[in-house]
């Protein structure tokens, strides 16, 4: 087990005694208390419907109906209107999901500036920026094409680029190489794990995947909606 998790004035994400009901009656949380630290790589991991990606939403703003406690950068979920979560979620956060959810008549370029339109100002040297993350993701040359000219890893390489537009503090990915082989997720976790080196960002990753789980500095295992397992490792190639 890891050393107790830091409180929630050094955490960038901290939730306390969580818990979300469905109807019904199950429980997707259960008193889930958990502190991740500025810079952290954390794998969630467990069987299919121990609340894993209810666990992302919730800390991640997506999901605000919820018991307890809930701390973005220092910030009470509890405590913002809609539109204060929806600047936080914004400025802050970036979010990969499995499925790319990426505008099929939209270029690869117009894709991964649309965080840009939801910016209270217009965001400076825009189409720069777009290019930059393009290329870092490696598609250089590509920002013309439509996602049905890519492949699933290229796709993803777009949605990956989107959601760094904006430089977030906290980027969360559910299930972000579940569909793809072998070979391209391998590579789309080393980009994930690169960019947290290079960016000291703090990632929330669920998954069920070991090859996944080997690139986090800590893994959370679930089960029925509860923590039953926290711990750091040293992290290895994915």
């Amino acid at each position: 087990m890891t050393e107790p998790s830091p409180p929630p004035t050094a955490a960038h994400l901290a939730l306390r005694d969580v818990r979300k009901r469905y109807p019904g009656g199950r429980a997707a949380l259960d008193g889930v208390t958990v502190s991740i630290a500025p810079g952290e790589l954390v794998a969630v991991t467990g069987r299919s419907g121990s609340g894993k990606s209810t666990l992302l939403h919730v800390a991640g703003a997506l999901d605000r109906a919820f018991e307890g406690e809930v701390h973005v950068l220092g910030k009470s979920l509890a405590a913002l209107s809609d539109a204060e979560a929806a600047a936080l979620r914004h400025a802050s956060m970036g979010y990969v999901f499995q499925a790319f959810h990426l505008v099929a008549s939209w270029t690869v370029r117009q894709n991964v500036a649309l965080p840009a339109s939801f910016a209270p100002a217009p965001v400076a040297d825009l189409g720069p920026r777009v290019d930059r993350w393009i290329e870092r993701v490696g598609l250089a040359g590509r920002g013309d094409d439509l996602p049905t000219a890519l492949s699933g890893g290229q796709r993803q390489r777009v949605a990956i680029a989107r959601a760094l537009l904006m430089e977030p503090r906290i980027l969360l990915c559910d299930e972000p190489t579940g569909s793809l082989d072998a070979e391209t997720g391998a590579s789309i976790l080393g980009l994930f794990q690169s960019l947290h080196e290079e960016r000291a960002m703090t990632v929330l990753l669920v998954t069920h995947e070991a090859r996944a789980t080997a690139i986090a500095t800590r893994v959370l295992t679930l089960d029925e909606g509860r923590i039953v397992d926290d711990v750091a490792q040293t992290t290895g190639a994915a």
